[in-house]
């Protein structure tokens, strides 16, 4: 009774809340990129050709992830389950413009995309009427209620799969258990990265059906067609590139005054700045203005004829500019920052890594990484010491690369297990 009593309140105010962020939704539609063409959908609104193309899918099996990084991991596991269940359709869905891009340019043939429509029950019924799925697959932390318990009421299995709750999210949980213990109960089952994870979900829903099947991004895989920037062809000279990925506010002023510090030591270096957000690009602009170095803006080509930062403010490109770098410092983890970002993909390229030394959001990666001695931590009063001596001992570097590398590699596995997992949760085919 209490459960229906707050998703009724829920329901009743969203109205309010949406107008607060409304604001927010338009500026990062106008200046966020990526796929915009049916962002309709978020609101449940499709278009006649959209009625009759996803009429073709009803009873397929829907895969919701959020952002770019959820989507590759997604899309791995889509590959895999397609395989598996080939007589199957599929769904595939995105919270985000950018995401919604990348899945529409990798998914395979006969996968239908689609904006995931934001969790007011009259949007999430629409979509729901027009898919009828029999199986919702969630990735992560995309946990709305509409979303579940619609799915459930028209009969389909909804599975939580790559599940992670962090010890500041699990708080916020605990202080709404009477509501949060109900709601993963509705999950079917909930597949968790890790026995921590795991810990913390059943603390809050004791009822729920949590397995640890571990972290599909372990099971990335790297594009067969991959290929590194052509960096002295960019920065017009031999050079050796340290490369800040998925930076956030205050960590690029920090990149930025580090190098500084770095360059009368290795005049062949260069520096390789990739926000997180790419609409950030015209903030960063200014900082590398305000220290007067010359760059180049990848998502506009402007800049300098022979730049010594490249500003890479596009998005799907990470791995491509991973690849020909010689060091990676990963963000979210400097400047105040500490949730930490995914460590796997540098890790997969045999690149040496530089990171915070607390990741909320990633300690069992971490410490995996750290009991391989293959990850390097620092504080922000550290780090031009931490990546001075990795550029000074290039062998040490291509070391602690491939160690990262067999780390990642015997961690695999997730990805049977999850699919195992899903299947068991399919209903017999009629």
């Amino acid at each position: 009774m209490l459960f229906r009593t707050v998703l009724a309140l829920y329901n009743l105010g969203f109205p309010l809340g949406f107008l607060l962020f409304l604001p927010g939704l338009i500026w990062k539609y106008r200046h966020r990129g990526g796929y915009r063409e049916t962002f309709g959908e978020r609101f449940g609104r499709f278009t006649p050709e959209r009625v009759r193309e996803l009429a073709e899918f009803r009873g397929a099996i829907w895969i919701h992830a959020v952002s770019v990084g959820e989507t590759v991991v997604a899309l791995n596991l889509l590959r895999r389950y397609r395989e598996a269940q080939p007589q199957r359709k599929f769904v595939f869905s995105t919270g985000t413009t950018t995401g919604q891009e990348l899945a529409r340019k990798q998914v395979p043939p006969g996968v239908a995309v689609i904006f995931a429509p934001i969790d007011w029950r009259p949007w999430v019924r629409r979509t729901l009427a027009l898919i009828q799925p029999v199986q919702l697959v969630i990735f992560e932390t995309e946990i709305w209620p509409n979303l579940i318990v619609e799915t459930r009421k028209q009969g389909g299995s909804v599975v939580l799969v790559n599940a992670r709750l962090s010890d500041h999210s699990a708080r916020g949980y605990r202080r709404a258990r009477c509501f949060f213990r109900v709601l993963l109960a509705q999950f079917s089952r909930i597949a968790a990265q890790s026995a921590a994870d795991a810990e913390r979900l059943h603390a809050i829903a004791p009822g729920a059906r949590v397995e640890v099947t571990g972290n599909l991004k372990f099971d990335q895989q790297l594009p067969a067609e991959l290929k590194a920037i052509d960096y002295p062809a960019l920065f017009g000279g031999p050079c050796r590139v340290l490369l800040a990925a998925s930076t956030h506010p205050g960590e690029e002023a920090l990149l930025i005054r580090v190098f500084g510090k770095l360059r009368g030591r290795f005049e062949d270096l260069r520096l390789v700045l990739v926000p997180r957000h790419a609409e950030r690009g015209p903030e960063v602009v200014r900082l590398l203005h305000e220290a007067e170095l010359p760059y180049l803006r990848r998502s506009t080509g402007e800049g300098a004829a022979r730049p010594q930062v490249l500003l890479a403010d596009t998005t799907g490109e990470l791995l491509t500019l991973m690849a020909g770098a010689e060091v990676v410092v990963m963000g979210k983890s400097f400047a105040g920052q500490n949730e930490g970002h995914n460590l796997i993909e540098p890790a997969l390229l045999a690149r040496p890594v530089v990171t915070g030394v607390e990741l909320r959001n990633f300690r069992p990666l971490l410490r995996i990484l750290q009991e391989a001695e293959a990850v390097r931590t620092a504080r922000d009063e550290e780090l031009s010491g931490v990546l001075g001596s990795l550029l000074a001992d290039p062998a040490a570097g291509r070391e602690l690369g491939l160690r990262a590398q067999a780390a990642v590699s015997r961690h695999a596995g997730a990805l049977e297990r999850t699919l195992h997992l899903l299947i068991g949760e399919l209903p017999e085919e009629k």
